[in-house]
């Protein structure tokens, strides 16, 4: 399938504007099938076994993304939907920063793709198992996608993070506008 057709008439919309995306949750077409489209742990998008490398097709694939109550992945315009693979997360945080506002701190969290999340009550970091089965956050983003803490971001993280007693043991993480984030635990040593 030729990807370019999929997206016809929504980058006009200015979909492609980061933080821009189509309303892809009110749209209800019948699936149309599976796509040969997997995107890797790592970030990267695969179509019939050769990496996407036009990051503005894969920007604008990323805006008709959803995932839906059956767990499952698809992308989605008023009249197709195509099911894909997702590794693990089909989004990545690659920035954070912090700033004060109302005098305490919130992060911001910025995916591969442009979105920007503050941390808080409604974007709250989880813990969850990647593949490999180690335990890293991801946010949620939009349309029950969920972005996973980049390596390089979460160090960063991890050099502001303070610890908490929970009932397993020590958890690290930080506060974010008032809300604590969850970065990783510490097992208590059996005694």
């Amino acid at each position: 399938m030729m990807l370019e057709g999929l997206v016809t008439g929504i980058e006009p919309s200015g979909a492609t504007l980061p933080g821009s995306v189509p309303p892809v949750d009110r749209w209800s077409p019948p699936l149309s099938g599976d796509l040969d489209l997997t995107i890797g742990a790592d970030g990267r998008w695969w179509h019939e076994g050769a990496i996407l490398s036009r990051p503005r097709l894969v920007r604008l694939l990323a805006t008709i993304l959803r995932r839906e109550d059956d767990g499952e992945y698809y992308l989605v315009t008023p009249v197709e939907k195509w099911r894909i693979r997702v590794e693990d997360r089909p989004l990545l945080v690659v920035d954070a920063e912090c700033s004060h506002e109302r005098e305490r701190p919130c992060w911001r969290m910025t995916t591969q793709f442009g979105d920007v999340l503050a941390l808080g009550s409604e974007h709250r970091l989880v813990l969850s198992a990647t593949p490999e089965g180690a335990w890293v956050p991801e946010v949620a983003v939009r349309f029950g996608l969920a972005a996973r803490v980049h390596r390089n971001v979460y160090y960063r993280l991890i050099e502001q993070a303070e610890t908490r007693e929970v009932d397993a043991g020590l958890e690290l993480g930080l506060v974010s506008d008032g809300v604590w984030q969850p970065l990783g635990r510490l097992d208590r040593e059996p005694s």
